[in-house]
């Protein structure tokens, strides 16, 4: 299958592998074991809620960091938004810049949970000016997730602050999305938003793990001409 998709031989590096906090050091010797160089990835600052208080919040992005991981993704606290408590919330994105370092940064702003979409332009300019690498729409638990209104304009304050700075951040819909086809909405959304520029891993990412499985099963008719059954398919 590998020849026929031309990916036989491709290394495949560009990949991330996400740990749960406690468990990073497991998941990096295990990766270093087998001689494989996949980037590891880890939730911290109190995931999902981001209730805990803020000094056990850094202390948990810097011992993912000295743990191996090499991104780190943070939760905001929702109430500093809804509360329109803006420089608190910049301060405390700015703190967690600090202590990732060199990791990479994804700032979640859970965005079913701000209250209107004036707030979810605001919490994601905030987010870029205290430093995100990417905003990212939700933790995947809110009863909310990823939505096109959302994501028009998380993209759009993306496109407003490259223009003002002329840096260039990421965007990262994230839950509830289910379907190769629905992939391929996000990713003309962004083509048209932001350009193709943006349709780089660096720039550009769609987080659901339900995805994965109906990507496999549309390979495996790309390759085959039929699909498979469920039990056919592992990571389904």
């Amino acid at each position: 299958m590998e020849e026929e998709l031309f990916i036989a031989n491709q290394c495949l590096t560009e990949y991330l592998i996400v740990s749960v906090s406690f468990s990073i050091c497991n998941t990096v010797k295990a990766l270093k074991d087998v001689g494989c160089n996949i980037p590891v990835a880890s939730v911290a600052t109190g995931f999902p809620a981001g209730q805990t208080p803020l000094k056990t919040r850094l202390e948990e992005v810097r011992t993912a960091v000295d743990d191996g991981a090499s991104e780190i993704d943070i939760v905001i606290n929702r109430t500093l938004v809804l509360t329109g408590r803006w420089k608190e919330l910049y301060e405390e994105i700015r703190l967690f810049r600090e202590a990732c370092g060199e990791a990479h940064m994804k700032t979640i702003l859970g965005t079913g949970e701000l209250g209107s979409l004036t707030n979810v332009y605001k919490a994601s300019l905030v987010a870029m000016m205290a430093g995100s690498d990417f905003i990212k729409t939700s933790t995947g638990k809110e009863s909310v997730n990823a939505t096109y209104p959302v994501a028009l304009i998380m993209v759009r304050a993306i496109r407003d602050y490259y223009w003002k700075t002329g840096i260039k951040v990421g965007f990262k819909p994230a839950g509830g999305i289910r379907s190769a086809k629905e992939a391929l909405v996000w990713l003309s959304l962004i083509k048209e938003e932001l350009g193709d520029e943006w349709l780089i891993p660096e720039l550009f990412r769609i987080g659901a793990s339900t995805l994965l499985g109906d990507i496999e099963r549309q390979i495996y008719h790309h390759v085959t001409g039929r699909y498979a059954a469920h039990h056919d398919i592992p990571m389904a």
